[in-house]
């Protein structure tokens, strides 16, 4: 049986309650609350702005093997931004007397790595288009990718090539692009 004691404490507690919830709402932020706020940013801020030393591969000046040219690039953390990045700088072409190994006005359209490693990097038509042809060319344009990508970020264990966001069965003629690529470090000189 509910009495009139028992209804007055409820709403002593309900009005005690409501003053505690409304003093926590109101209450401004400490400076040890600020202080972290403001280390979290400054750590965040930190990490995007991190550069890392990257092996980028291309054809050495006889299209004979692959060599590495090595490359300060931004890294955020995140292993898909970073293959992005690393893709794109290959895009742009060697610095120090390589030969280019992906056309150039080729464009990074997408690119996603699943729970098993496997990025799927999905490259603009322009790669195919503006391809000069050659098995080894296309050998060496393939492996260009799929080995920077591995070598470099250790989330990644192989890689689909996709073109014009479909799956492509050749980028020239020569080698089938319906499996993930291992790396190959065969290749590598």
């Amino acid at each position: 049986m509910i009495t009139k004691r028992h209804v007055l404490y409820a709403v002593f507690a309900i009005i005690a309650f409501s003053a505690v919830l409304t003093a926590l709402l109101n209450m401004p932020l400490t400076s040890w609350t600020e202080d972290k706020v403001k280390q979290n940013v400054q750590t965040t801020d930190t990490q995007n702005s991190d550069k890392f030393v990257v092996h980028l591969y291309f054809s050495d000046k006889n299209n004979s093997f692959l060599t590495a040219e090595e490359r300060n690039l931004f890294h955020s953390g995140n292993p898909v931004e970073f293959a992005k990045i690393i893709i794109e700088a290959l895009i742009e072409g060697p610095r120090k007397g390589h030969m280019r190994t992906i056309p150039a006005g080729t464009t990074i359209r997408a690119l996603y790595v699943t729970w098993d490693g496997t990025a799927y990097a999905d490259i603009s038509n322009t790669i195919k288009d503006s391809y000069p042809g050659g098995i080894k060319t296309e050998l060496f344009t393939i492996y260009s990718i799929v080995n920077s990508l591995i070598l470099n970020i250790p989330e990644i264990d192989a890689v689909k090539i996709l073109i014009g966001g479909c799956e492509a069965m050749t980028l020239a003629g020569h080698i089938d692009l319906s499996f993930p690529f291992k790396a190959n470090m065969l290749l590598i000189r």
